[in-house]
């Protein structure tokens, strides 16, 4: 801030040029803040022993209340974790539940088939009540996303058939499928069991 010098006589007066404005502005600093809404933090060092007391009650009194949030919610986390574990084991135990239901009549029916087949004729009986007890079965298992490989005359596909022997036979296309010997199954496209079967080759 400028200065300027009044001579008067043989004396020379200093006096600092004063700005309405700046007068204004530390005013306004001097109101903003008053000393007793400013909250002081005392250092540990500086307090008295009353004072050191009471801090070391209120950091307790936190340090208790955190303590007993975390142990609730690790007694929640367990808890959790154990009815989880109940729900899976049930879940493995219990999963087969619904097709085992619909497979229990299917024993019935053999039960039926064999109690009626203790007459020598009644073998026709006997015939007739395995067929429908296995048209039964596959229905059960068709109803569950089971499905029965497509083999005899395809052509082989080791994704799906297990060649257990060739023979030759010109009547087909070499790698032909021409018997088979046991059905493959998938269950919901996913292959359960190949189907194992014979495949042509040329004579040679």
């Amino acid at each position: 801030m400028g200065k300027t010098k009044v001579f008067e006589g043989s004396e020379t007066v200093d006096e600092t040029l004063k700005n309405p404005a700046g007068e204004e502005q530390e005013e306004a600093l001097e109101e903003s803040a008053p000393e007793d809404e400013v909250e002081k933090i005392i250092p540990l060092e500086d307090m008295t022993k009353e004072e050191l007391i009471d801090k070391v009650g209120e950091v307790q009194e936190l340090a208790n209340r955190n303590y007993d949030l975390y142990m609730r919610s690790q007694a929640e986390i367990e808890n959790v974790r154990k009815r989880f574990q109940k729900e899976k084991r049930d879940l493995a135990k219990f999963a087969n539940d619904t097709i085992i239901k619909q497979l229990i009549p299917v024993g019935d029916n053999l039960e039926n088939a064999i109690a009626h087949a203790t007459d020598k004729n009644a073998l026709d009986a006997l015939r007739e009540g395995i067929d429908l007890t296995l048209k039964g079965f596959l229905d059960t298992l068709e109803k569950n996303g089971v499905a029965h490989v497509e083999a005899l005359d395809k052509p082989f596909d080791p994704n799906f058939h297990q060649a257990v022997s060739e023979v030759e036979n010109d009547a087909v296309e070499p790698g032909t499928v021409v018997n088979e010997l046991q059905k493959g199954y998938t269950l919901n496209k996913r292959l359960l069991r190949p189907a194992m079967v014979v495949v042509s080759k040329k004579s040679s």
